[in-house]
């Protein structure tokens, strides 16, 4: 078993990454500022490392003994990184290549970096993408991702780091943070259950590939177990939803109508993305993924249970 650590541990994707290493007999470190005081993550196996990812010192201590370091972390969203790209510069892009360049020095074997399966593809005619299309990302958030794919790939080749770039859909489900104004699913769902009006963005025709949060742990913990064999992957469903769509299947799951308040899509915002997961699924095998009613019905059934 591996010594993991968790780079943003408290973090709706980081604290599901930590119960399934956990759960996998890894040894875990979750690293993050536990502003709050409240661990996100459930397994009691795992020691929790208080520390600002600003910090060069606080992420050196952190990955001093780390084999895998998997970076889960950011300080932006793709909205706050529109209304603040040198923000996302300073802070997303600038500590990952510091984080980098600690993680070559201190001999870890591998980095996992959750990317972007979306923004980073930017507005293209195709709209199934596979990991080898052109990456043309319009937006500050898209950008920073690609740039520091590209610092992956430095580090590879001047210190021998081992990385890979996990370019994730759209994930939902459970522990999903909603202040943050990212995931129409937990967002509605929250919303409803407060009895405000869902938000939909533009006309509701545009397209995002969405993948249940288990489901996507499951494909982290499997490239864990056996080492990919590329730099990049897509984790998705490949299979598209409207956001129209996504509103008609949460009506379904909690059973009743609600109003709806209809926004400007941002110019930023890519219309149709859909990932091609063949690569994945030919070098990890097929999956069971839960369709698009039952995850949101899983979230929506987790959030309203005591």
């Amino acid at each position: 078993m591996a010594r993991c650590l968790v780079i943003g541990a408290n973090g709706f994707l980081g604290s599901r990454v930590v119960d399934g290493l956990a759960a996998a007999g890894h040894d875990v470190t979750g690293f993050d500022r536990y502003s709050a005081g409240i661990r996100a993550f459930e397994t009691a196996d795992a020691v929790a490392v208080t520390g600002d990812f600003l910090s060069p010192s606080d992420v050196a201590a952190a990955v001093a003994d780390a084999e895998y370091v998997f970076h889960f972390l950011s300080t932006t969203t793709p909205a706050s990184a529109d209304r603040a790209p040198t923000v996302d510069l300073r802070t997303n892009v600038s500590a990952t290549v510091e984080l980098l360049s600690l993680c070559a020095e201190a001999g870890v074997r591998r980095v996992f970096f959750a990317s972007s399966g979306g923004a980073i593809y930017g507005p293209q005619p195709r709209r199934v993408f596979a990991e080898d299309a052109p990456l043309l990302p319009i937006s500050p958030y898209g950008i920073g991702k690609l740039t520091i794919e590209r610092y992956l790939d430095y580090y590879a080749t001047t210190a021998g780091l081992d990385s890979v770039a996990l370019r994730i859909s759209n994930p939902y489900g459970p522990r999903a943070t909603t202040s943050k104004g990212q995931g129409i699913i937990p967002i509605t769902l929250d919303r409803i259950r407060r009895g405000e009006p869902a938000v939909q963005v533009g006309d509701g025709s545009m397209v995002r590939d969405y993948l249940h949060v288990d489901d996507l742990v499951s494909r982290i913990m499997r490239m864990v177990e056996r080492a990919p064999r590329h730099r990049a992957y897509n984790l998705g469903s490949g299979r598209g939803h409207s956001v129209a769509e996504v509103l008609a299947a949460v009506r379904d799951v909690v059973g009743y109508d609600f109003d709806v308040l209809r926004v400007p899509q941002p110019a930023t915002f890519v219309d149709h993305v859909v990932l091609d997961v063949s690569r994945f699924r030919a070098e990890y095998g097929p999956d069971r993924d839960l369709t698009l009613t039952e995850g949101i019905a899983d979230t929506w059934t987790r959030m309203t249970t005591p």
